[in-house]
């Protein structure tokens, strides 16, 4: 067989694997799935939909030996309206993912609303190629499933964390069309035309069993002439209805372009954003931005700078619902908890819901009352001129899918 045979043949076992995970994400999930899976007791009635504050899904994930910044960030994100899906990639053990079931199970308020799972079988994340996107729908198909309630999905990482509570996020959020999807995206390419979706690459983590990195084919292919290519980060808040759009697949373009950018470098930085801007439906409802803070080195190098203690102040006052990336433990991270979130170590972040007695020996939130009554904090006013400002610029060339 020829060397141009070869890649062409590697290609085309890629798609077609890719192809079937994405049929199976559609497909339903088997219970086995979960290490861990709460049971509702004691929880008081949680209300979603028109009239009703927004709810959120969440998926949280980390590789080996993150265990335990995925929970502080769980703590730091948690409220009983929300849903939660954690993931340590297959570079963790099973132990790392049965203690992370065990620290979940140990919050009185989980175990109440059962609103948090942990995977149990992890899901092939090879960092610069397509596995990420498969994992991302997966994780999807499972919160769709799960949960009927929620309005917007939010991507996190265990380098991630909060510039606000919850209450804060849904007080502001609360007043926007729900079919907005945060995004940050453009049709400038620039030099990622040669260097990311010209290239054609395989990601062995689709149909390898040990990790390993992307390997390059030696031909590149021209740009697509069916649909335009569209880059940005990827890290986002997405619509329920989008994410129905592309998991459920009414229409052939999540289809088209999963396979199309299955062999992209970095595909998680493309396909939502050429997926939305591509359909005659969804492409008026996207609003340029993450929502997060991020310094970038100049010039840009493949991730941000790790924030510290000298960069709280523009991160507080920077109007973003969260920000990234930061060391284990890093000093900066207690002072969002303590004048920001108000969380104690260990403990989640209070809301309205939370009515237990403020003390130090006792925690506010291992009691609750309603928990579809909202009280805003210290950086509501933040969130709420920089969510205005974007939707003051939705009608603008910035926020279209140009």
């Amino acid at each position: 067989m020829g060397a141009e045979k070869k890649w062409l043949y590697a290609l085309f076992c890629a798609t077609f694997v890719s192809f079937l995970i994405f049929l199976s994400s559609i497909s339903g999930f088997s219970s086995s799935y979960y290490a861990f899976s709460s049971h509702r007791r004691f929880a008081t009635p949680v209300n979603h939909g028109p009239g009703h504050p927004p709810a959120f899904a969440y998926y949280i994930s980390g590789g080996g030996g993150d265990n335990d910044r995925i929970f502080r960030l769980l703590l730091a994100v948690y409220h009983p309206r929300n849903r939660y899906l954690l993931h340590i990639g297959v570079d963790g053990s099973e132990e790392e993912r049965r203690k992370l079931g065990m620290l979940v199970k140990s919050v009185p308020v989980i175990q109440a609303f059962g609103n948090v799972d942990v995977v149990g079988k992890p899901d092939p994340v090879t960092y610069m190629g397509s596995t990420n996107i498969a994992a991302m729908l997966r994780a999807v198909s499972i919160l769709l499933k799960v949960d009927g309630g929620w309005d917007w999905f939010v991507n996190l990482s265990a380098n991630d964390y909060p510039l606000i509570t919850q209450d804060d996020l849904s007080h502001v959020l609360s007043s926007v069309n729900r079919d907005l999807n945060f995004i940050d995206h453009t049709s400038d390419l620039g030099w990622k035309e040669g260097q990311r979706v010209k290239p054609i690459v395989v990601d062995p983590g689709l149909y390898l069993a040990r990790k390993t990195q992307i390997f390059y084919a030696t031909e590149k292919r021209p740009l697509p002439e069916a649909f335009r290519v569209f880059t940005g980060s990827p890290w986002v808040v997405l619509s329920r209805p989008f994410l129905e759009f592309c998991v459920f697949g009414w229409d052939n373009l999540p289809r088209t372009l999963l396979m199309y950018f299955t062999n992209t470098v970095l595909s998680q930085e493309v396909y939502f954003h050429s997926v939305v801007c591509n359909s005659p439906e969804f492409k008026n409802t996207t609003v340029n931005s993450d929502m997060r803070y991020m310094v970038w080195d100049n010039p840009p190098k493949m991730e941000p700078l790790f924030l510290n203690t000298s960069d709280y102040d523009l991160m507080a006052q920077s109007g973003a619902a969260f920000a990234r990336q930061f060391n284990k433990d890093e000093a900066v991270l207690d002072m969002i908890d303590q004048n920001i979130l108000k969380r104690s170590q260990n403990r989640v972040t209070p809301g309205a819901w939370c009515t237990g007695r403020k003390s130090w020996r006792m925690n506010p939130c291992s009691r609750w009352g309603d928990v579809n009554v909202l009280k805003t904090g210290p950086q509501v006013k933040n969130l709420g001129d920089s969510v205005q400002r974007l939707l003051q610029d939705l009608s603008s060339q910035s926020n279209q899918c140009r």
